[in-house]
């Protein structure tokens, strides 16, 4: 295992950028830099189509600026720096800086009042293992294994149209600086899915198995082990009856776990929606929101995924925060400047799309956390409902906590044993604490799922990752 080594490019020009800090510094009284260099690429191949590119959605390179002074905070995102020309960027900076003030004067906009953000030392450096880089994979080779999967997805699978095979590698390097604060770190995620698709007498259907981690090339190892339970799940999805819409007793899969861990507790406790008067959450504080058997985490450290790091982009470190415990909801995640807005610590969940996009509260890990039951015990627990596999899409309403889950497909159960029907797709929803609720029963072990992003309404795009047990609860169904 070798450890991910941290960008050249980035220790070339740090020099350069540590004297840009201490140009600013005489102008401000906070000033940081966020400097990123990201390389990786994205494969997608299938018996019609073959796209390859040296690019992900996290793949970047280029610096922001961060300075406060009198109260107000501005930023300065550049991509082009030349280390011996540090006195030309800051100039270049000033200038541009001095040009919002005016734009703010002139048209009358109102300035929060934020205090500086605290500046305490800190010396890091964190690079992960990783046993092969995307930079260093031979394409050609994994082009050849991505197609082999995909013919044997074909060759294996009734009634194929298409079996189509994902897989994408980011290797980021992210250097914090500010007067005291000198922070570095480098990692590699990778990413894969297997996607069948068939037809048989005139109906069409689909499936999504995905592999995920704070890994390299490696992770497709995983991936190919998936194919058995991709292939079986399209055939269930093609034997699928329409359920008939009603409350059940449901059991959810770790993926669907994650998914309402997600959406109900996701964007609802991101503080920056408190600040903005934009999430029930703000008031349900000490509150209970679910059963005894609810607690679940959010942070970078409380899981190892595709979005576990050292440090956001605010240089705050990563953490593991418990959101509910018991139950209870404790707390949310926030910002660095949220925080200050609201009188709380930051938790290291200041995640920024790319280096010139601003940084909003977003999701890390969001999990949650097992219990003491087994699957087999949970089944032999329901009269009537399904048990709920394969998550598609979802999507919450914060202020007023509805929830809205597009789940592949439920399996049915009657008097404690499967029945061997299949429904889909599925539609649940309800209101988070009704539904957080009625858990009644997790189970020991637990999941947590990578493969996808998360956007901050319509836009602001970044790498997520959920899970938890399976669940006992009771929802509506349609």
């Amino acid at each position: 295992m070798l450890k991910a080594p941290f960008s050249a490019y980035l220790t070339g020009i740090e020099p350069g950028l540590r004297r840009l800090v201490e140009l600013l510094g005489s102008h401000y009284d906070y000033v940081s830099i966020l400097a990123t260099d990201s390389v990786g690429f994205s494969m997608g191949i299938g018996q019609r189509a073959k796209a390859v590119k040296n690019e992900t959605m996290t793949t970047e390179r280029g610096q922001v600026v961060r300075v406060h002074r009198n109260g107000l905070y501005s930023e300065y995102a550049f991509n082009a720096f030349e280390p011996e020309k540090s006195e030309e960027k800051a100039a270049e900076i000033l200038k541009a800086l001095d040009a919002q003030l005016m734009v703010l004067k002139a048209t009358g906009s109102q300035v929060y009042d934020t205090a500086a953000l605290p500046d305490e030392p800190c010396e890091l450096t964190a690079e992960f293992d990783c046993e092969i880089l995307p930079e260093n994979c031979d394409q050609k080779q994994l082009i050849e294994r991505l197609t082999a999967l995909s013919n044997a997805g074909m060759a294996r699978g009734k009634d194929m149209l298409d079996c189509r095979v994902s897989f994408q590698s980011t290797h980021i390097s992210k250097l914090f600086l500010t007067a005291n604060r000198h922070m570095r770190q480098s990692y590699v995620y990778s990413e894969g899915a297997i996607l069948p698709i068939a037809m048989r007498e005139g109906k069409n259907a689909l499936s999504y198995e995905s592999a995920s981690g704070r890994k390299g090339i490696e992770l497709l190892d995983e991936l190919e082990g998936k194919l058995d339970s991709a292939l079986t799940a399209v055939e269930d999805c093609l034997r699928a009856d329409h359920i008939e819409p009603g409350e059940y007793d449901i059991i959810t899969s770790p993926e669907v776990s994650g998914l309402i861990a997600h959406e109900a507790f996701g964007h609802g406790v991101e503080m920056d929606m408190f600040v903005k008067g934009r999430a029930l959450g703000a008031d349900y504080i000490g509150k209970r929101v679910g059963s005894d058997l609810v607690t679940m985490h959010e942070g970078a450290t409380c899981a190892v995924d595709v979005t576990s790091y050292a440090f956001d982009d605010e240089g705050t470190l990563a953490g593991d925060v418990i959101e509910i415990e018991n139950g209870i909801l404790r707390t949310g995640i926030c910002d660095a400047l949220s925080a200050l807005r609201l009188g709380t610590a930051a938790t290291g969940n200041g995640k920024r799309e790319n280096y010139a996009h601003k940084v909003y509260t977003r999701m890390t890990n969001t999990i949650f956390d097992s219990g003491h039951a087994t699957l087999e015990e949970m089944i032999a627990s329901v009269q009537h409902g399904y048990l709920l596999r394969g998550m598609q899409s979802g999507m919450e309403d914060p202020k007023h906590w509805g929830i809205q889950c597009i789940i592949e497909r439920g399996y049915e159960i009657v008097d404690g044993k499967l029945t061997g029907k299949v429904v889909s797709p599925i539609v649940m929803t309800g209101y988070v604490p009704d539904l957080l609720g009625s858990v009644s029963m997790a189970s020991g072990d637990r999941e947590v799922f990578g493969s996808g992003g998360c956007g901050k309404g319509y836009k602001e795009w970044v790498k997520v990752s959920d899970g938890g047990p399976y669940l006992k609860a009771r929802a509506h169904l349609g």
